[in-house]
């Protein structure tokens, strides 16, 4: 497997598709696939239009990212607009792109996806890992929809975002633009590929029981006491403090999290709002007599773990490495504020003159060891496709 990235922050939509695409296709042949990540305030059907100009015929897809993205060029960003690309090529290497506009059931729209994918790819059969992205809300029941098709595969990717949590996110698969669906890439690939998702935190002693949660995501009690005035002792802050979107800001450095079966991995709950009556709305689902645990994390460490994490990935890897996709929680982008350039030098220094690219999500996917694919929130999820 190759690769590459381009990118641009052309004001003009269709000029900065071209662009960023021109720049991904030089000296690569055998491009199976083109991930592009782009701005809000971009009109995205004339982006997609100038990329397929440079690109014709290869499968495109992606979503709106959170203020920029990051590439070898640097983080990439505009007030107009931006859109970051990394294309994969290879005669090993076949994939299958689907986009799917959310339907009646969630859960059905991901059965329709995994279908169009594997026969978008011209196999009859599960992929050997594949890549999703859907909007905040659902991830988890558009991924079970998946599932049901394709049994238990390794995945990655992350969910769109906008720049205000504003719902003006879009994802795009083969030229449809929607905001409520799933896009998925199904890739049946001779080399792998290796994921490491974390939430780069640190447990404290502070756990609780969850008992009490409303439709998925909203949780009402810890410990059978209001959830935000259980978080706020924790912590020893007024919980009215924290009410409304404070939670969200401060909760970034230290957020929630909820430990997998075998206790392989930590998955981040991130609290974003508090609400009058003292619950949290949560950015992934939880379930009710399980253990959350407090984490915690300095601004210092979410800008060093940006690189860390990468190294560690390095490390899992069985072969070299030909790309690395990393998926970067926004919110934790938001916490890191204007150090932006101090996670860009290290992510740079780390990739080692690897192409990348770094998105910005509202909603972070992976796995870890024997664990199922889960979603999260505050989370890394970086991928290294091998040579």
């Amino acid at each position: 497997m190759k690769s590459n990235t381009g990118s641009s922050v052309a004001v003009d939509p269709k000029a900065a598709g071209k662009e960023a695409a021109g720049k991904v296709k030089a000296g690569l042949d055998s491009i199976k696939i083109a991930f592009a990540y782009a701005s809000v305030a971009y009109d995205l059907g004339q982006l997609l239009a100038g990329i397929s100009e440079e690109l014709p015929g290869i499968p495109v897809l992606g979503n709106t990212s959170f203020t920029g993205v990051i590439t070898p060029e640097g983080f990439i960003s505009g007030e107009k607009g931006f859109v970051g690309i990394l294309a994969l090529a290879g005669d090993d290497l076949s994939v299958g792109v689907a986009g799917t506009p959310k339907g009646d059931c969630a859960r059905e729209t991901g059965r329709l996806a995994a279908k169009e994918a594997m026969k978008n790819a011209g196999k009859t059969c599960p992929p050997d890992y594949f890549y999703m992205a859907a909007p905040p809300g659902e991830e988890e029941t558009f991924l079970k929809g998946v599932s049901d098709v394709i049994g238990r595969k390794p995945f990655f990717g992350g969910s769109a975002a906008d720049n205000a949590i504003a719902g003006e996110w879009k994802l795009f698969a083969n030229q449809q633009v929607f905001a409520d669906g799933i896009t998925l890439a199904f890739f049946y690939a001779e080399k792998p590929a290796t994921n490491l998702f974390t939430g780069a935190y640190r447990e404290t002693g502070d756990v609780g029981i969850i008992t009490k949660v409303r439709d998925k995501r909203v949780l009402e009690e810890i410990d059978g006491k209001p959830a935000l005035k259980r978080y706020a002792e924790w912590v020893g802050v007024d919980a009215e403090s924290l009410k409304g979107g404070n939670l969200l800001v401060y909760t970034i450095t230290s957020p929630l999290g909820v430990k997998d079966r075998l206790g392989d991995l930590t998955a981040i709950r991130h609290p974003m709002n508090g609400n009058d009556d003292y619950s949290m709305n949560i950015g992934a689902n939880l379930a009710e007599k399980t253990a959350v645990i407090r984490m915690e994390g300095s601004v210092d460490e979410l800008i060093a773990s940006g690189a860390d994490t990468l190294e560690a990935l390095k490390k899992k890897m069985t072969a070299p490495p030909a790309a690395f996709f990393l998926v970067h929680c926004g919110g934790r982008r938001a916490g890191i504020g204007d150090r932006i350039e101090e996670l860009v030098a290290g992510v740079k220094k780390a990739a080692d003159g690897v192409p990348f690219i770094m998105e910005f999500t509202f909603g972070e996917y992976g796995y870890e060891d024997d664990g199922n694919n889960t979603t999260g929130g505050l989370m890394l999820s970086y991928t290294g496709f091998a040579q």
